[in-house]
């Protein structure tokens, strides 16, 4: 593939900016300006207002235009698009910049937070589902039950490693095996935050009597710095995917002589715009009926949370084990996957870090705790690429889903990871580990800390 220079950018003939023309692009990126930080009038409390409305398309294409300035400066940038991640870190780390530093406004922060935040209705509860159902659906069917079959034990696998290297790492620093599982293998490999390390906090609280914000200050800053280092693997192992194509299946987890065929299947059947369409509704009922799961489970009381997104995956697979949906949906699905991970990743990846304190990362940012969570992500990674091939697992995207996925800040880490190593394909692999990983690691916490927590 030619290399993208920084000429056809400013060539206004060319089209680079995602599809735009320069000039029309700059005139967009003039517009965004405006709304985002000319004072306009007075909103409802008096303070000054400004043209900036808080609705889906407004913040959709307001992050566009910022995700296509840097994503597509940092796809041109020699070392950087090597080596760290191309335009879709760059994305991330200057979201994350813009949005610590206070160099947007806050109506334009409190934008961001209901366009991609912990209301109901944020563009990730979209983006998230359709990777899945698009991922899970055109998995061929024998292909999909060997995997999962395979895969938790290669999660468990991971975990090992990465207690392996921790502890390791951590006794040159003279702290104790305990320690370093409960205060830094427990947060980075548990899942992310809402599904991890809350409510890992709140099990620390109840055993220790203490309050859950002593446990939980350490564990997000160490996890933070964690969901550094896995984008960055993430990145430099679709490096190493292209250096040794033998460790690699392009996007496919499973070792299986019939991808071939599968792969003819799938371009025989053309979508129409209605299979895409229908696609998406049975994305959106799917959900609900995952919804109402993850509701009843909760009030069911048994101890450890499983996500909707679980049973979403588990209910796909079911749909695709029994045969139950036409081709010509799937093929849909496909084209719905498509568009989300190829064409908008950009606007999640904006919005993931204006929502990310880079304060958090630095906070913690101590030598000994910095080698200690590289040695937790290199152990996971290290020891599922030693095992993966003979589990029939391409090392390169075992690493990724059952190693990286399992050491990031939970669904927006995988968003983050899958997008540095161009294998957004593997989402609902990296559901899984963020998920029923993450609930395995919840099931570890709370018995460790009924233990050793004091």
């Amino acid at each position: 593939m030619a290399k993208k220079s920084f000429k056809e950018l400013f060539d206004p003939k060319e089209s680079k900016w995602g599809g735009i023309s320069l000039p029309m692009f700059l005139c967009a990126l003039i517009v965004v300006a405006i709304v985002v930080y000319v004072p306009f009038g007075l909103d409802k409390e008096g303070n000054p207002g400004s043209f900036l409305r808080p609705n889906f398309l407004i913040m959709f294409s307001a992050l566009a235009v910022f995700g296509l300035l840097f994503g597509e400066i940092g796809d041109r940038i020699p070392i950087w698009n090597d080596y760290v991640g191309g335009g879709t870190i760059l994305v991330f780390f200057m979201a994350a910049v813009f949005g610590t530093y206070n160099l947007v406004p806050e109506n334009f922060m409190k934008a961001v937070n209901i366009f991609y935040g912990k209301q109901p209705v944020n563009f990730l509860e979209m983006f998230i589902p359709a990777l899945i159902v698009g991922s899970v659906l055109t998995v061929d069917r024998k292909t999909l039950i060997k995997s999962i079959s395979g895969y938790i034990p290669l999660i468990i696998i991971g975990v090992i490693g990465a207690s392996a290297g921790g502890i390791a790492v951590g006794l040159i620093f003279g702290k104790n095996p305990i320690d370093i599982m409960m205060n830094y293998v427990l947060p980075i490999m548990g899942g992310g935050t809402g599904a991890g390390a809350v409510p890992m906090s709140e099990m620390w609280a109840s055993k220790t009597g203490r309050p859950a914000s002593e446990w939980f200050a350490f564990a997000i800053s160490i996890l933070s710095i964690a969901n550094v280092f896995a984008i960055l693997c993430g990145a430099l192992l679709k490096k190493l995917g292209e250096a040794k194509p033998s460790l690699t299946g392009n996007g496919e987890l499973l070792i299986d002589n019939t991808k071939e065929a599968v792969r003819d299947k799938e371009v025989d059947v053309k979508p129409e715009l209605t299979d895409t369409t229908a696609a998406f509704i049975l994305t959106g009922v799917l959900f609900m009926v995952a919804h109402i799961l993850g509701e009843v489970w909760e009030s069911l009381n048994i101890g450890f949370d499983l996500h909707r997104l679980v049973f979403l995956i588990l209910l796909t697979m079911f749909l695709n084990i029994a045969n139950i949906v036409p081709d010509r949906i799937k093929a849909g699905a496909k084209r719905m996957q498509t568009f989300f991970s190829k064409h908008t990743i950009w606007i999640l990846m904006a919005a993931v870090g204006f929502t990310t304190d880079v304060k958090e990362i630095i906070a913690a940012a101590a030598p000994s705790n910095i080698l200690i969570a590289l040695a937790i992500v290199l152990g996971a990674v290290g020891l599922i690429m030693l095992v993966a091939r003979k589990m029939k697992f391409y090392p390169v995207e075992a690493a990724i889903t059952a190693g990286l996925c399992m050491a990031n800040r939970g669904g927006a880490g995988d968003v983050a990871v899958l997008g540095a190593a161009d294998r957004m394909e593997l989402m609902s692999f990296a559901q899984i580990s963020s998920r029923i990983g993450g609930a395995m690691m919840l099931v570890l916490g709370s018995v460790m800390f009924s233990f050793f927590a004091s």
